[in-house]
């Protein structure tokens, strides 16, 4: 992708601005909130609830917090923000310091009654429209083949480590570390650069690449470029950036070769789970409705469940859908999908992007993702460009 020639070359960023980013870098570094809100033992918190025939969940258990809270908040609120030298820059950073406020407020909530509300303040809740795709992606998209769940944690991790040799062979300064814990609340996740899988992870063969696609195709590779910006808030995430993310995780997964009509239904079940926990219903209820009336296998709407009472109600899971919905609506107005990788940023700020590349303050995306490289990549994007969301998914892998 080559710089446009009304596009200025990369330029460091005026002193008070490169000050404030790299505090505000290393501040989100060390509010590690998602880590924060991950339920712990989940498979003796399954097992309570099975036993209790479905109808009693035990209290969801955290990890100790690290973090000095009041020192952290304190350190935010003392950054020279007034004197940020360019307009561009200090709305930027002005905004990535108060969503930094809120990961301290969402955390220090965990478990309170006052949880819900700092959630609907960072991510919003389920407006009718998003609820309305859920319901209608739940009656309408069909369940895939069934696949027998063949690949355990020694393929995942092989598959994760033939990824990330893959791209040092594209970049020697390409890195992530991978953490293998039984504890973790999810099959994948990407948390701060490094990639933690579930050891205990069973999934169709399948599945693993599109996966693998998602979590270091789109998180980890979008880090990786963040981190090749002048403005390095593009690594860690500009305010609201979790939605597009997860969109282009999603989207990742399509263009992989397979996103299954269940994957769909899943992103949909936890936009009901979402909405439920907003109104302050609990896991039994979730885990009821999900079961009886969408058809959820029982473990799966359970850890769905689990997932939307994090931390007392955490609204984040409905962002998948409605990042891909937006995601899509992107495409099909043909938008470009390069340069949304550039970094870690929301839709919205698609046009602030642009204008920080004119400014030399960002650059296009040192890397593309490896399914980027594959002689099918154009015709699979252009299948994305013409498809509703709610066709959005495969019947069975795709060659």
């Amino acid at each position: 992708m080559p710089v446009s020639a009304m596009h200025a070359p990369a330029r460091a960023l005026p002193p008070v601005a490169a000050r404030i980013d790299a505090a505000l870098v290393e501040l989100d570094r060390q509010i590690d909130w998602l880590l924060a809100l991950s339920p712990i033992d989940n498979d003796g918190a399954w097992q309570a609830f099975e036993a209790s025939g479905f109808r009693q969940a035990p209290p969801l258990r955290y990890i100790d917090l690290e973090i000095d809270l009041d020192e952290a908040r304190a350190r935010l609120d003392a950054l020279p923000l007034d004197d940020i030298e360019s307009p561009l820059l200090s709305g930027l950073l002005s905004e990535k310091q108060r969503e930094l406020e809120r990961h301290l407020q969402l955390v220090r909530l965990r478990g309170t009654e006052g949880f819900v509300n700092a959630s609907l303040d960072l991510f919003g809740g389920v407006d009718a429209g998003l609820r309305a795709l859920a319901d209608e992606i739940l009656a309408s998209v069909p369940h895939g083949v069934p696949l027998v769940a063949d690949a355990g944690i020694d393929e995942v991790v092989e598959a994760v480590e033939a990824e990330l040799d893959w791209y040092r062979g594209q970049a020697g300064d390409f890195k992530a570390d991978v953490v293998v814990d039984t504890d973790i609340g999810s099959m994948m996740m990407v948390s701060h650069g490094t990639f933690y899988v579930d050891g205990g992870i069973r999934v169709p063969r399948a599945r693993v690449q599109p996966l693998v696609q998602h979590e270091i195709g789109t998180h980890v590779v979008t880090r990786y470029n963040g981190g090749h910006q002048p403005l390095r808030q593009l690594e860690v995430g500009l305010a609201h950036y979790d939605a597009l993310q997860e969109g282009l995780g999603v989207l990742a997964e399509y263009l992989a070769g397979y996103l299954p009509g269940d994957r769909l239904r899943v992103l949909a079940a936890r936009v009901v789970a979402v909405d439920m926990a907003v109104a302050g219903e609990g896991i039994p209820r979730i885990h009821a409705f999900l079961r009886e009336t969408h058809g959820l296998p029982t473990n799966e709407a359970f850890d769905i469940a689990v997932r939307a009472l994090r931390g007392g109600g955490l609204t984040k899971d409905a962002v998948y859908l409605s990042g891909l919905r937006d995601l899509l609506a992107h495409l099909h107005a043909g938008g470009e999908l390069g340069p949304l990788l550039r970094g870690k940023f929301a839709l919205s700020h698609l046009p602030v992007v642009d204008r920080l590349e004119e400014e030399g303050w960002a650059v296009p995306p040192a890397l593309m993702p490896r399914y980027a490289h594959d002689d099918r990549f154009a015709d699979r994007l252009q299948r994305c460009r013409e498809t509703g969301i709610a066709d959005f998914f495969h019947m069975e892998p795709r060659a």
